[in-house]
């Protein structure tokens, strides 16, 4: 059942009325389960458009790198017009009165009509004149996200739609504060990920950006297979630790500048499992990530290694990820070889097709690299 479905609350004396009851359960479940903010945001925002007056809502969340409230997600009619369009670019500034009111008080606050508000400033010129402005607070008392309502129209919020919104976003406060906790965990755990992949990077003498490229390269097919937000989280976090094994490798073996002897290719090889044993210390990792670092030289023909899997026991983050270090290996500067033209590379790469590579992830990499924008930068 969808929210808009769930029968309007009207005519109840309090926030204890079933039709109450029965949204913000329905909300709880849905806001439990949510992968991220906006996706815990967006049941609320679609409620309180449907049940309320108010013909458009947006929940906008803190950024610490802009000290201004973006928005995460939005349901109904948006205001449209430049002053619109400039606070989607750079989001709520924290020196707007409406913020600055929020940041010093608990309370919901409700406008009739904004014209004339001194705290409500800013908000006619967005056409807006009913709004509803509700904070949200993390555990230290700090305003993290703002929850905004409106009407195009001087508006006088009722009784029963003063209830549903105090309702719903008591919920909303408590799943805001663990979600902004959780996805600035992920944040945290996002820098350091990047920072030791490009440390692996420097000491490997790879070309410069080749963690950046080959990441965003992934994470480009993620998107052409359609992979879900944790299924490309966790291939991005592969792409940052893939080669994090090489760590235990010694520098007459990671720097030798021709064919390994097979001794030498034996003990390179080890950072396969090296890498997984080192990742397997990081607890927050999902199991998606250690698969592509323990996947990413398999072969799709079953003679590549570790563990020689082959076609689709190989993880499909890991087939993904295998291409897009080869294509990237192959078009830039390595101590053992010179660079290869685009072209050579997918030639080489089409030829194997089916055997070292997955043939559905081959084509799905020329279509990316067909858009002249997707082809990342050589050396």
């Amino acid at each position: 059942m969808s929210l808009a479905s769930v029968p309007a609350p009207t005519g109840f004396r309090g926030p204890h009325e079933p039709g109450v009851l029965e949204l913000t359960l329905q909300l709880t479940r849905l806001g439990l389960n949510a992968p991220d903010l906006g996706s815990a945001m967006a049941p609320v925002l679609d409620a309180l458009v449907a049940q309320t007056s108010a013909v458009g809502a947006g929940y906008f969340q803190l950024a610490d790198h802009t000290l201004a409230y973006h928005a995460r997600a939005a349901s109904g009619v948006m205001p449209e017009g430049p002053a619109m369009d400039a606070l989607l670019a750079h989001g709520l500034p924290r020196h707007l009165p409406l913020i600055g009111a929020l940041e010093a008080s608990p309370d919901i606050l409700y406008f009739q009509d904004t014209d004339g508000e001194p705290t409500a400033s800013g908000f006619p010129e967005l056409g807006v004149c009913a709004l509803i402005a509700a904070p949200i607070h993390d555990r230290a008392g700090r305003l993290v996200g703002a929850l905004l309502a409106h009407i195009f129209q001087p508006h006088d919020w009722s009784v029963p739609e003063r209830h549903l919104i105090d309702s719903v976003t008591g919920l909303l406060t408590l799943l805001a504060a663990r979600l902004d906790a959780e996805e600035r965990e992920h944040a945290a755990h996002e820098g350091a990920l990047r920072a030791m992949g490009l440390s692996l990077e420097a000491r490997d003498a790879e070309t410069q950006g080749h963690t950046d490229r080959v990441t965003a390269l992934a994470l480009r097919l993620g998107q052409h297979f359609g992979l879900e937000a944790g299924e490309m989280r966790a291939l991005r976090w592969g792409a940052y630790l893939h080669d994090i094994g090489k760590v235990a490798v010694p520098d007459s073996i990671l720097l030798h500048g021709g064919p390994l002897t097979p001794e030498m290719r034996a003990r390179m090889e080890l950072h396969v499992t090296d890498g997984v044993t080192l990742a397997r210390h990081l607890p927050f990792l999902p199991a998606a990530t250690l698969d592509v670092i323990a996947g990413h030289h398999e072969r799709w023909d079953g003679a590549g290694y570790p563990q020689r899997l082959c076609g689709e026991q190989i993880p499909l983050l890991s087939r993904i990820f295998a291409v897009c270090d080869v294509f990237d290996a192959l078009t830039n500067v390595r101590p053992y070889k010179q660079a290869w033209t685009i072209t050579e590379t997918l030639s080489h790469i089409q030829a194997a097709s089916g055997q070292h590579f997955d043939p559905q992830v081959v084509a799905a990499l020329l279509d990316v690299l067909a858009d002249a924008s997707g082809l990342p930068e050589s050396a």
